[in-house]
C-alpha cells in the first residue's frame, strides 16, 4: 500500500490527486504545520531527511520531491496512462514540463509572496519578481491557448506537476491577464479524481 506523508496546505495535495486519478489505492499519514512559522513538523524528517513534504513510500521504498513522485507513481501505477509514449515528439514536450513546473516557475511565485513580508525593504526588488512572474504565466498562459491541457485534449503528469503554479499564482495574485490559465486550473480542479482528493486532503486554501 503507497502511503502519501501528506502535510497539509501543501505540494502533496497534487499527489493525492494523481493517485486517484490513477485509481491507485493509498492510505494518508497525516502532518501539520506549525501555525506561527507555517514550517513542516520535524517529524518529517524521520521520514526522510530533508524534512519536507510530499514524500511517499511504497513497497519499502521513500521517495521524495515532487516530479520524482509523479514520475514514479505514473511509471509503476499508470499502465500507459498519463504519459505520451517515449517514443513520441510529445514526450519531450511533457518532459520539459515537468522540469519546468519546479525548476523555473515555482521561484518566483515563492520570491514574491516571501519578499513581500519585509516590507519597504523588498521594493527594490520587487518590480524584477514581479517581471518574472509575468514572464513565467505569459508563458503558461500561452501554451494553453486553444487546449484544455498542455500537451492537447488529455491529461498528463504535466498538468498534476505545474498545477501548484497555476494554483499559487490564481489564489494569490492578480491573473486576470492570463485567462487560459485561469480555465485550465478552474478545468482540472473541476475533474472527480481532484474533488476526491480534496474530501480525503482536507481544508485547501488553492482550490479555487
Amino acid at each position: 500500500m503507497i502511503t502519501v506523508h501528506h502535510l497539509n496546505e501543501s505540494r502533496s495535495q497534487r499527489i493525492l490527486w494523481l493517485l486517484e486519478e490513477l485509481a491507485v489505492p493509498y492510505e494518508i499519514k497525516w502532518y501539520w504545520r506549525d501555525s506561527q512559522t507555517r514550517l513542516a513538523p520535524p517529524e518529517l524528517k524521520d521520514v526522510h531527511p530533508l524534512g519536507k513534504s510530499p514524500v511517499i513510500t511504497d513497497e519499502g521504498r521513500v521517495i521524495a520531491e515532487s516530479g520524482a513522485i509523479v514520475d514514479y507513481l505514473i511509471r509503476r501505477h499508470g499502465d500507459g496512462e498519463l504519459q505520451p509514449p517515449a517514443t513520441k515528439p510529445e514526450y519531450d514536450d511533457y518532459v520539459q514540463w515537468m522540469h519546468y513546473a519546479e525548476g523555473s516557475a515555482m521561484l518566483p511565485l515563492l520570491l514574491k509572496i516571501n519578499v513581500a513580508r519585509l516590507g519597504e525593504a523588498a521594493q527594490q526588488i520587487m518590480p524584477r519578481i514581479e517581471a518574472e512572474i509575468a514572464n513565467h504565466l505569459g508563458y503558461i498562459d500561452t501554451a494553453l491557448r486553444d487546449r484544455d491541457f498542455l500537451l492537447g485534449t488529455q491529461l498528463t503528469g504535466a498538468d498534476v506537476q505545474l498545477s501548484f503554479v497555476g494554483e499559487l499564482a490564481a489564489a494569490r495574485f492578480d491573473c486576470s491577464a492570463y485567462p487560459n490559465m485561469i480555465a485550465w486550473v478552474k478545468r482540472f480542479q473541476a475533474r472527480p479524481a481532484y474533488q476526491v482528493a480534496l474530501e480525503r486532503g482536507g481544508p485547501y486554501a488553492l482550490a479555487l
